[in-house]
């Protein structure tokens, strides 16, 4: 073998291995060792014949042990085995003591975000009247009152007084031998906390008031209050048990005491009874008060209570107009008004009682959203685990599966399927509460600059209102009356313009407080027909454009080359105006054509060109323009992290599956259920339809056809636009009025018709147009629309209601019964309440069933594909029938939602219809 030397620097030594000492060799021929002077030659690696040159003479160790290492072979130029492991060792119980502290991190950020969260579920009310007691110590320490916001000052000014007169009230109650049946609820809370809740509670329902006239319906608002005071006592209760619980170190023991505790309990409820001792009973019975319904009728009275020492001790006084020698105008807060009977949307409403803010509450109304106390936020933690009926979601806030609204029948058809039939509905529900997200900072920001600014554009409401029509100065009725319609439509619009601001500005304020955190969750529960929805009322994702634009993901992932074209087409989708109806190569040449807009749009948002607020769905455009705009200026894009949602909606869902459950295929061809070169657009087809009857009318003489006149009006308006809505809803049982109302409001957006009259006339020709077109292509689902409504017309008939099983397991009962009016006295008025009668409404029956059904089928699929994406490790969010992942998972997602569409629809489906009822 030949010798190898190798060419060793002067500085710095190559590795050695450990050299082994070895036995002299066998003689050999001696060879002169190399002087400094000589040369020393470094030989090829092929063999010449000569004698190798021995190396260097060295102090450390035998000329033979360098001999031998670099004679021997590769794999034995190795640290000794013991050594080695020993390293492997060490280095794992680095790794594991690394995950250990990181663990150990983990569970202590999880801690302190589970008591933050706890605080916020259960000190809410607690937080908001300590802060007016420090308030009012503040204005008499200081002698004068702090700055505060208007509104926030008006409910410093209404907290002490309303504190007393229900600590009054409390006190008299105590007194009484025989009590209100609202006494023994009035003393379970503090009365600082009473204040609080009726204050937050009445302004948060007149800002919410949709015509935004700031009065809201006595019956509401008492229910509401009541409602808030019995949610908060539970809490209260609940939490207090829990840490009792908690502390106890054996639990099924103390779980078998406390049984044994409530059957002592009754026992001796039973026994004061008999012997007429009811006031002792009565204690006893207050004190286990947590564990029953409250009821409507003692919310109500509850309510109507506290609202009526409200009325008694809010007030308002005048800004600095009145002169000195003036007396102050202190007046009412809070009036108690009948309303009288009006039209509104066609039809009469009765009169009833309001309770009616001033004028001067009215006006703060849109700078107090963030200053109002909102329980239901996003979680800080995931939510729990859902286990039953009212075991789930928020850790103490009552959390309920299904939103029954009081109906018996399908609380009580819940409540005794087993556990294990709900099973797929407890995964789902747990995964969609499981998806955590974040707020979108710089689209927030974008946001906030625009509404400071005043609003009006990016789809955000205009903080002004629109100006009020000068009354002519001519007299001619006619000209007063069009002066009165026109007065009356800019009111009407500025109160639902007001109302619109409100509600942005709750959005915006749980975005504000949303907004340092890291992430959060929303936990979701379903109604009736198994649809399922974020408990949080105001900011999420089932919410308008402006909230999905401020909203993404909390974890991002790398988009890879299959999610930068999905976050390209997304954005095409966003932009809308058409091209989301494009063949994706369309779409992906759309946004190619139109990135330095996108740049433009992602870098300078408010001041540059706003290509972005052209968008039909504006701010999740920009939010898209963004990430595509970070991708594409990185080093890497197929390495850029993504948070953004990709949505995937369904095309006329309700369509799909009528035409699945038929096996139309002319029908899901119309729908997308058959492959094609690009969508297929079911609104475009029926606008087509629409416009060929309007163009064939409009040409035909006036004298003898009326509709030809209308005709020539509304044919250069027909648009997919225009019938969106009404083919969307036909399927879930639109009625003609519904139809034309939607038709109406397209109509008068476009605004080339100002005659209201014509603006009817044209409407219901529109709408009895667009019901013939959507007749004639959709026949299967109308015969099976028709043959469902005959079976539930069945069934009413033997006073049954229509109920089911859903695919998923979700027991459904249809809600609709007739209902009895009855009247109760209470310490305000005496009000009508409903109660749910014995006696099925047919007609309602027969009406909802085809829509109910087919709700229920698509929460099924919405329910099925979250449990698949889960099992591929997807983060799903749906929204009915619009299903989000990140960029990089929508192919695998769209192979999951079209298995289990084919799954679903392999079960017989109609055949099992029968079966179920």
């Amino acid at each position: 073998m030949p010798l190898l030397l190798f060419a060793i620097s002067p500085c710095v030594p190559p590795p050695r291995p450990r050299l082994r000492h070895l036995s002299p060799p066998p003689p050999m021929a001696a060879v002169a060792p190399p002087t400094l002077s000589t040369p020393v030659t470094i030989l090829p690696s092929v063999s010449v014949g000569l004698p190798p040159l021995p190396p260097p003479a060295t102090d450390d160790f035998h000329w033979l042990d360098l001999f031998a290492f670099l004679n021997s072979p590769a794999d034995s130029y190795q640290i000794p085995l013991e050594e080695q492991e020993r390293e492997m060792e060490d280095e794992l119980e680095r790794e594991i003591e690394l995950e250990r502290e990181r663990e150990r991190a983990r569970k202590a950020r999880h801690r302190r975000l589970r008591q933050r969260q706890v605080k916020a579920e259960t000190e809410a009310w607690a937080r908001a009247a300590e802060e007016y007691r420090e308030l009012e110590q503040e204005m008499l320490d200081r002698k004068l009152a702090p700055a505060l916001p208007y509104v926030k000052s008006l409910f410093l000014g209404w907290f002490e007084p309303l504190r007393d007169a229900i600590a009054r009230d409390q006190e008299v109650q105590r007194r009484k031998r025989v009590k209100h049946v609202y006494a023994k609820y009035l003393l379970l809370l503090p009365a600082d906390k009473l204040a609080v809740i009726v204050m937050h509670k009445m302004m948060g329902l007149l800002m919410s008031s949709k015509d935004g006239g700031g009065s809201v319906r006595v019956l509401q608002a008492a229910h509401c209050i009541g409602e808030a005071v019995e949610r908060e006592f539970k809490v209260q209760t609940f939490f207090q048990k829990t840490r009792k619980k908690c502390t106890s170190k054996n639990e099924g023991e103390k779980n078998q005491a406390l049984e044994k505790e409530q059957a002592k309990c009754r026992k001796r409820v039973k026994t004061l009874v008999k012997r007429r001792k009811l006031s002792e009973a009565q204690k006893i019975v207050q004190q286990e008060i947590e564990l029953e319904e409250w009821g409507t009728e003692a919310q109500v009275k509850l309510g109507t209570r506290l609202i009526e020492l409200l009325l008694d001790s809010a007030f308002v006084q005048s800004p600095a107009d009145q002169t000195p020698e003036s007396s102050p105008d202190i007046r009412p807060a809070f009036k108690h008004v009948l309303r009288q009977p009006i039209v509104e949307n066609g039809r009469l409403k009765k009169k009833h009682w309001v309770i009616e803010c001033d004028h001067l509450v009215h006006e703060g109304f849109e700078s107090t959203a963030r200053h109002v106390e909102i329980p239901y936020l996003p979680m800080l933690i995931p939510p729990k685990k859902w286990k039953s009926y009212d075991t789930g979601g928020y850790l103490f806030l009552p959390s309920y599966i299904m939103r029954t609204h009081g109906v018996k029948d399908q609380k009580d058809a819940i409540k005794s399927v087993p556990r294990k039939q709900l099973r797929k509905v407890f995964e789902a529900l747990d995964i969609l509460g499981s998806t955590k997200w974040r707020v979108n900072r710089r689209v927030h920001d974008v946001v906030e600059t625009i509404w400071s600014r005043g609003g009006g554009i990016a789809g955000l409401v205009d903080k002004g209102n629109i100006p009020l029509p000068e009354r002519p100065e001519s007299e001619d009725p006619d000209e007063i009356q069009k002066w009165k319609w026109s007065l009356k439509k800019a009111k009407k619009t500025n109160r639902e313009l007001h109302a619109e601001r409100c509600d942005t500005e709750l959005k915006l304020s749980v975005a504000r407080k949303m907004r340092e955190e890291d992430g959060f969750y929303y936990p979701h529960n379903i109604d009736f027909r198994g649809r399922a929805y974020p408990m949080h009322p105001h900011l999420s994702h089932l919410g308008s454009d402006l909230c999905r634009g401020v909203l993404e993901y909390a974890e991002g992932r790398s988009l890879g080359k299959s999610g930068l074209r999905w976050l390209k087409i997304h954005l095409a989708n966003k932009y809308g105006g058409g091209i989301e109806k494009l063949s994706h190569e369309g779409k992906l040449a759309f946004v190619e054509n139109q990135l330095p807009d996108i740049f433009d749009s992602a870098a300078n948002p408010t001041d540059g060109n706003c290509w972005w607020m052209n968008a039909e769905d504006p701010f999740q455009c920009l939010a898209a323009s963004m990430d595509l705009f970070d991708a594409l200026t990185s080093s890497s894009p197929y390495c850029a992290v993504s948070h953004l949602p990709i949505h995937q909606d369904g095309s006329c869902n309700g369509l799909q599956h009528y035409a699945a459950l038929g096996r139309d295929y002319m029908g899901a061809a119309a729908v997308n259920l058959v492959p094609g070169e690009k969508p297929a657009d079911i609104y475009s087809e029926i606008a087509a339809r629409v416009l060929i009857v309007v163009r064939e009318d409009s040409m035909k003489d006036p004298a003898t056809n009326p509709t030809a006149s209308l005709a020539r009006v509304l044919v250069d308006q027909v648009d997919r636009k225009l019938v969106k809505q009404t083919v969307m809803t036909s399927v879930y049982g639109v009625t003609y009025i519904g139809a034309r109302q939607q038709i109406t409001k397209r109509l008068q957006e476009k605004g080339l018709i100002t005659d209201d009259k014509l603006l009817y006339d044209v409407s219901c020709y529109a709408t009895r147009v667009t019901l013939d077109a959507l007749g004639q292509m959709f026949q299967s689902a109308r015969g099976i629309m028709a043959w469902l409504g005959d079976c539930a017309k069945m069934i009413a008939l033997d006073n049954q209601p229509v109920k089911w099983t859903s695919p998923v397991g979700l027991p459904v009962v249809q809600p609709y019964k007739k209902y009895k009016n009855y009247m109760i006295r209470t310490s305000l008025q005496c009000l009508a309440l409903r109660r749910e009668g014995d006696t099925i409404a047919i007609r309602r029956q027969k009406a909802a069933f085809p829509p109910n059904l087919v709700h229920s089928l698509d929460s099924s699929h919405m329910m099925m594909t979250a449990i698949a994406c889960k099992e591929a490790d997807l983060h799903f969010a749906g929204v009915h029938d619009s299903f989000w992942v990140h960029a990089c998972d929508v192919d695998k997602m769209n192979q999951i939602l079209r298995e289990q569409f084919v799954e679903l629809y392999s079960m017989p489906i109609l055949e099992n219809v029968c079966i179920w009822n």
